[in-house]
């Protein structure tokens, strides 16, 4: 893409502040592996909240994504901005590894040889340059919050520092072997990201424990909310505001509400029709699908199976009553 392609396209991304641009418009490759990996991060935020009240919903035709939500100083925003900024960190590494970036590619300073607790091994391979990934991540994600300088800014850059430090925390050693019969006298290898599922569990571990926060006497850091919480640590999520209760439909709170939402009448956990419907109820439609049984396997080597067809009940919330209404009538 041309100077000029790619600052029409920088200059079309809506809620970017200048220094974003600026970046979009020197790495124009890069915004697009970005804008391609977006998916796979929202995904990830979408299966860790899908058996909950709030579900990382996203919202078409807004810049924002995720809405109003992320308007409240609360740990949803604050697992939401952690994840994406992993997301770009993930993104960005993975692509200077598969060689589709001119302005990075393997981790160049992966040279020579090291140790483990194995024994020598010497660098091989195409490790993953996470630290270019992280250098980018923070450049472009805190560019905005490094514009305002407010409290929420502030909040913002925790987490989003929090994300990156998820990313690099599972970077794995991986070997091959080379000798007589895979004896391995010699060790290749090199380093590794982890499948990023495990930073999604990560950080929704760190959500469950996220810490309530207030701004320092100084007003350039955090404190806990109430004296029984631990103190944050840069590996913690940490919020200002207590969360809505995602029951109704609330634009001003960024909710949806969980009216249609499917739930699971057994459970006695967050997916339970009690939690899911907040008390309102649920309707129950039986639905007929067709689904792979009867399976087999066949040597060598394959899976052979029946398409059946099963009936089951799906249990779906009530819309909330409405309260004080009545029929003119």
């Amino acid at each position: 893409m041309g100077t000029l392609g790619s600052q029409v396209m920088c200059d079309n991304i809506p809620g970017l502040v200048n220094r974003q641009r600026q970046l979009c418009r020197q790495h124009p490759a890069m915004m697009r592996t970005v804008s391609e990996g977006m998916k796979d991060w929202i995904t990830e935020c979408q299966h860790q909240f899908e058996h909950h009240r709030w579900n990382c919903n996203t919202l078409n035709r807004d810049h924002s994504l995720f809405g109003r939500v992320l308007l409240k100083s609360s740990r949803e925003a604050a697992f939401v901005y952690a994840i994406s900024s992993a997301g770009v960190v993930y993104t960005v590494t993975r692509a200077c590894s598969q060689g589709e970036l001119d302005s990075c590619s393997c981790d160049p300073n992966k040279k020579g040889t090291s140790s483990d607790k194995k024994g020598k091994f010497d660098w091989g391979g195409c490790s993953d340059h996470i630290d270019y990934g992280i250098r980018f991540a923070q450049a472009f994600v805190d560019a905005r919050e490094r514009k305002e300088r407010d409290a929420r800014a502030l909040m913002n850059l925790h987490n989003n520092r929090a994300g990156r430090k998820a990313v690099k925390r599972f970077l794995k050693l991986e070997c091959k072997c080379h000798g007589v019969s895979g004896s391995c006298t010699v060790r290749t290898c090199w380093l590794a990201m982890a499948d990023f599922r495990k930073t999604g569990d990560y950080l929704r571990s760190k959500y469950n424990g996220a810490v309530q926060v207030v701004m320092n006497q100084y007003g350039t850091g955090f404190t806990a909310a109430f004296r029984k919480f631990k103190r944050p640590t840069k590996n913690d999520l940490v919020y200002f505001e207590n969360s809505p209760d995602y029951c109704i439909r609330d634009r001003e709170a960024g909710s949806l509400g969980t009216a249609g939402r499917v739930c699971n009448r057994t459970s006695r956990g967050a997916d339970s029709c009690e939690v899911m419907c907040c008390g309102r109820g649920y309707d129950t439609t039986r639905v007929t699908r067709m689904t792979k049984c009867e399976c087999k396997f066949q040597w060598c080597c394959a899976v052979h199976c029946k398409d059946c067809q099963e009936t089951i009940d799906v249990h779906t919330c009530k819309a909330q009553k409405n309260i004080g209404w009545s029929d003119p009538t």
